[in-house]
């Protein structure tokens, strides 16, 4: 069954436990955790937001790491030695997510496409390294970004077959100019985490209900490609006025998906 949460990136620049707090008074049973600076990958903080999760029987399903827009010069450049130092850097995200049972991380990547085999080597790399904390990392579709394009998508899915993994962002493919409802048909069950939004005549990442995208129709795809999938809502701050508008949208998301059941 689709599980639908909340990021606590919707909250920021609120401080991560906080904005974890207020969406667990608020009743969300799922969240994504945006870690916003290297304090918060600190072993006693993990722990706090642990204590959170198990005081109010909250699950994480996934984490964002702040140093996302470093991966492109750290991950996909020509100097090697950058490769392995930003791996074991990017430990202290898994570990912390092992701890949180978080199963997902999002990747931003490289900004420039280059060589698809090449950086579907590289994306496997950090994959594998991920695997040992029982991670999978799911790369983004950012407008910035070198996966913004479907096509470069799909030709790192051909090199990496089964062990493709993806975060479908629609807010993202609409700034790019790409339809989440193709990607979804594109990429299927490889598709592992989705970033849902509404968008329309008034914005590209709205309240859900507040545009015209066809949020039950993409569920009902998602749900037979990937049944397992987790659906976050990831929204700025300018698109909701308080933490109940946000909670009632999640709670909408949540009905939807339990009806597909």
């Amino acid at each position: 069954m689709l599980t639908a949460g909340i990021s606590t990136a919707c909250l920021y620049p609120l401080p991560t436990e906080e904005a974890l707090y207020d969406l667990a008074l608020g009743g969300v049973q799922n969240v994504e955790i945006f870690i916003n600076s290297h304090s918060e990958l600190r072993k006693s903080f993990i722990m706090s937001l642990a204590d959170i999760l198990r005081r109010f029987d909250i699950s994480c399903c996934a984490m964002h790491p702040f140093t996302g827009e470093m991966e492109s010069m750290m991950f996909f450049s020509d100097y090697n030695r950058r490769i392995y130092d930003m791996l074991d850097y990017y430990k202290h995200y898994f570990a912390a997510m092992e701890a949180l049972g978080a199963k997902i991380f999002v990747l931003h990547g490289g900004k420039s496409a280059g060589n698809a085999e090449t950086y579907a080597e590289r994306l496997n790399l950090i994959s594998e390294t991920a695997s040992q904390f029982g991670v999978t990392v799911a790369q983004e579709n950012v407008a910035r970004f070198a996966c913004r394009s479907l096509s470069f998508m799909e030709e790192i899915k051909k090199q990496l077959g089964e062990k493709a993994a993806f975060t479908l962002d629609v807010k993202q493919a609409v700034r790019s100019g790409e339809n989440p409802l193709t990607i979804l048909n594109t990429l299927g069950s490889s598709i592992k985490h989705v970033h849902i939004s509404d968008h329309g005549q008034y914005g590209d990442c709205m309240l859900l209900g507040s545009g015209n995208f066809q949020v039950k129709n993409f569920l009902q795809t998602l749900s037979r490609f990937s049944p397992d999938c987790t659906v976050i809502l990831e929204l700025y701050r300018n698109a909701f006025s308080c933490t109940a508008d946000l909670v009632q949208n999640y709670q909408v998301l949540s009905r939807m998906a339990q009806s597909l059941e």
